[in-house]
């Protein structure tokens, strides 16, 4: 699924594609696409007709903010799930058997939505009303990594008495919002944290450790335009390249790039988790 590092990219690569983008049609192929209003026709006729500015991400969710005749007209709300890829096309090609959603403008460029799984959503959310009553997942996300809420002293009071092992904290969006089992292996392993180190007994300077590595792990992702991991794909149709300098995520077995024990892969939560014995206390 893709993670902040990828969502990010994806924000980047609309904002530079598609400000001033003209909606000229809208094409819903797959209606469980739409979240919000409770129709396609619905989802269209909000969009048909204005123009995309500026875009957000807060967590995973992107939100692109839309106008008509100068004046706002809502915003473009898009979770990609784990496999949700947009794709610009500058004149018209046949549609695959994955894609969801085509928007064109009056020349026949294309933004096209891809989704294998078909688990990726959209709402269009009327001018006037609150973001989080339309998107309610937006409701329970907790600080962005880079924002200064997200602080030791945050994750102290937040953790303080919890039992449960950090890395499954590190998952939940409730806690910090866009981190997924990528980012959560590889900045505990730059905090030398283990994965199943109970919250609650983490001290200041460990959490302020794992804060840092969260954040510079999050910002070399970004750099290298995102993970080779997953299926994800920038809206040239290009993965990212952080794949290649992972120090534990999909490397069980392999020998620790730091101290060259072999990299345990274990499951914590449901989830694989990839971690060094040695350098991880």
């Amino acid at each position: 699924m893709p993670e902040l590092p990828e969502v990010e990219t994806v924000r980047r690569g609309l904002e530079q594609q598609t400000q001033g983008f003209a909606i000229d049609q809208v094409e819903v192929l797959r209606a469980r696409a739409i979240a919000s209003p409770a129709t396609p026709t619905a989802f269209a006729a909000g969009l048909i007709g204005t123009t995309v500015g500026a875009w957000q991400r807060r967590g995973k969710y992107l939100m692109g903010q839309l106008s008509r005749d100068g004046l706002g007209a809502g915003t473009w709300g898009v979770h990609l799930r784990m496999t949700g890829q947009f794709l610009w096309l500058q004149e018209p090609r046949p549609a695959c058997a994955h894609t969801r959603v085509q928007l064109f403008n009056a020349a026949g460029q294309e933004l096209r939505f891809i989704d294998t799984r078909s688990f990726g959503q959209m709402w269009w959310v009327p001018p006037g009303e609150p973001l989080e009553g339309v998107i309610t997942g937006l409701r329970r996300l907790g600080p962005e990594p880079f924002s200064d809420t997200f602080s030791a002293a945050y994750l102290r009071q937040r953790l303080q008495g919890s039992s449960r092992p950090i890395k499954n904290a590190l998952l939940d969006q409730a806690v910090v919002a866009g981190v997924g089992n990528i980012y959560a292996d590889e900045s505990l392993f730059a905090a030398g944290i283990r994965p199943t180190t109970p919250s609650g007994r983490l001290n200041g300077k460990q959490l302020e450790s794992l804060r840092q590595a969260l954040v510079e792990v999050l910002e070399t992702s970004i750099g290298a335009g995102g993970t080779t991991f997953s299926d994800f794909r920038d809206l040239s149709g290009t993965n990212g390249n952080y794949g290649g300098v992972a120090w534990v995520y999909r490397r069980g077995g392999e020998p620790c790039r730091r101290c060259h024990t072999p990299i345990r892969r274990d499951k914590l939560g449901g989830r694989s988790t990839h971690w060094c014995p040695n350098c991880q206390h």
